[in-house]
């Protein structure tokens, strides 16, 4: 199935697009599709990656399963056969790349941990020492690893870029019992899954969790897990901290986008075949690196 297929597909239920999700409300539940779309500084990108959205769903699948003992999570099913009987005509769209899940209210914070010196934090950690007014210590390197991994999250935005907040400022916007649930599970998970990661050869050097609320208040993991588009992978053989890392996630099409003429608004350049192939090879080897299975698209 191609990714023309994927964005020119509508099925018959009232439907939400995000950047590279497509979510469909059918009454009691949610089906949440995953295209091979990809965005980078917020815009979409012309072309995708193929089998991007298969990976990102077994991926996914394979991290609910692991974190399921830390928190329940939205999954109901992943097999098009269990989906209602409306939507199984559309199997051929759907197989390996959709999740029927629980509805919930969504928590309106990006829970983001990090354990390693990177990205937005290290410019911010550049400029006064801290991340979200989480004080660091003197003198770390880019892509060095913190002391301790820290919880920094950050308002979810439907438009633009989402911005990150100090905790004190998450507790100002949601309940403070519950901020305080958030960040606990959240540093749980990314501990004991980088961990786990770190004995398959990958360093998780961030990750971002998002979650929602049952009628009963009860909270659970929703989204994604874990995945090349919610984190940053990196090689634990080549880590050299002091310097960007080689990794196994979007950070190769930034970094391509880096060089471009553009100004990071739509329309955003046609991706060369060499980024897509090489973004697809790195997606690839972060699920067989962390799964331990080799990759055969659909037939798993």
């Amino acid at each position: 199935m191609s990714e023309q297929t994927i964005l020119q597909t509508h099925l018959p239920f009232p439907k939400r697009q995000g950047k590279v999700r497509d979510v469909y409300d059918l009454g009691e539940h949610l089906l949440i599709v995953a295209t091979d779309r990809i965005s980078a500084f917020d815009c979409v990108m012309p072309n995708g990656i193929p089998e991007k959205g298969q990976i990102l769903t077994r991926l996914s699948l394979f991290w609910f399963e692991r974190t399921r003992s830390i928190i329940p999570n939205h999954l109901v099913a992943w097999d098009v056969t269990d989906f209602p009987r409306s939507v199984r005509s559309f199997a051929d769209q759907l197989t390996g790349r959709s999740m029927l899940v629980r509805k919930t209210e969504v928590i309106p914070i990006e829970c983001v941990t990090r354990g390693y010196l990177a990205g937005s934090g290290w410019k911010e950690y550049q400029q006064t020492q801290s991340i979200c007014c989480v004080k660091l210590p003197k003198g770390l390197r880019q892509c060095d690893k913190l002391p301790q991994p820290i919880f920094t999250p950050a308002t979810k935005s439907q438009t633009g870029h989402d911005q990150n907040i100090s905790f004190e400022q998450m507790k100002k916007q949601i309940d403070v019992n519950l901020s305080e649930r958030l960040r606990q599970v959240s540093l749980r998970i990314y501990q004991e899954s980088s961990d786990y990661a770190r004995s398959r050869g990958v360093i998780i050097a961030d990750t971002k969790f998002e979650f929602g609320q049952l009628p009963d208040g009860s909270v659970i993991l929703i989204d994604e897990v874990l995945t090349p588009d919610s984190s940053r992978f990196w090689p634990a053989s080549d880590y050299q901290p002091g310097q960007d890392q080689p990794s196994f996630d979007k950070q190769f099409v930034r970094n391509w986008l880096e060089q471009q003429p553009w100004d990071k608004t739509p329309p955003a350049p046609v991706l060369p075949e060499d980024v897509v192939q090489g973004t697809r090879r790195r997606y690839i080897e972060a699920y067989e690196r962390l799964t331990g299975q080799k990759w055969r698209g659909l037939d798993l």
